[in-house]
């Protein structure tokens, strides 16, 4: 989110963050709001996570074309079943989040958790 911000070419006055949470690195360098449940309390908010959903869906969509064996244009990257699965069966990706769950957990000890093979 920093970094998102960092690249915006416009000034920013405030930060609004849907949640109850300002990251540190973020607040340190511009004002901050967190407002939980922004997404129904503010347009700018709810917007914001209109296209953000709208994005990553189609960069998913393109991902699914490289990776086809990770089912990415179904489950879109959450961690379902199916996604699960593919993981356990294909092994993480380059474009595997490092922090999602299983994978840190796998990254980690070397072996899936209990809940990535449910």
């Amino acid at each position: 989110m920093a970094r998102a911000v960092r690249r915006l070419d416009c000034g920013v006055a405030k930060v609004l963050i849907d949640g109850n949470h300002v990251p540190a690195q973020l607040s340190a360098d511009h004002p901050c709001e967190a407002v939980v449940g922004g997404d129904r309390r503010r347009f700018v908010i709810a917007a914001a996570s209109i296209i953000a959903k709208v994005t990553r869906d189609r960069l998913m969509t393109k991902l699914d074309k490289k990776y086809p064996q990770y089912g990415f244009a179904v489950h879109k990257g959450y961690g379902t079943a199916l996604h699960r699965r593919a993981l356990v069966r294909h092994g993480v990706s380059k474009v595997h989040r490092c922090s999602f769950e299983p994978i840190k957990g796998f990254l980690k000890h070397g072996k899936w958790g209990k809940r990535a093979v449910e």
